[in-house]
């Protein structure tokens, strides 16, 4: 990996981190909880969701009520 990318990989996940409802995420059950740290630590929603035992889309439900943003960095 480039330090560009592993720049950008820790700029992502800081607003991830930032953004939490970590209240929300640590009132969940252990894989609910473990999933969603797991996604603000990857941003992979796919793994995340098989760790929780759900389908992406159920994944995304509860990643949206713990306020945990989506965050990509693009270059023109």
């Amino acid at each position: 990996m480039s330090e560009k990318a592993s720049v950008e990989d820790e700029f992502e996940r800081s607003i991830r981190r930032r953004y939490a409802d970590w209240n929300f995420i640590n009132s969940q059950p252990a894989k609910i909880k473990m999933a969603l740290m797991l996604f603000i630590e990857t941003g992979d929603s796919y793994k995340a969701a098989k760790l929780a035992g759900l389908t992406v889309d159920e994944f995304e439900e509860i990643r949206i009520k713990a306020k945990i943003p989506k965050v990509v960095i693009r270059e023109d």
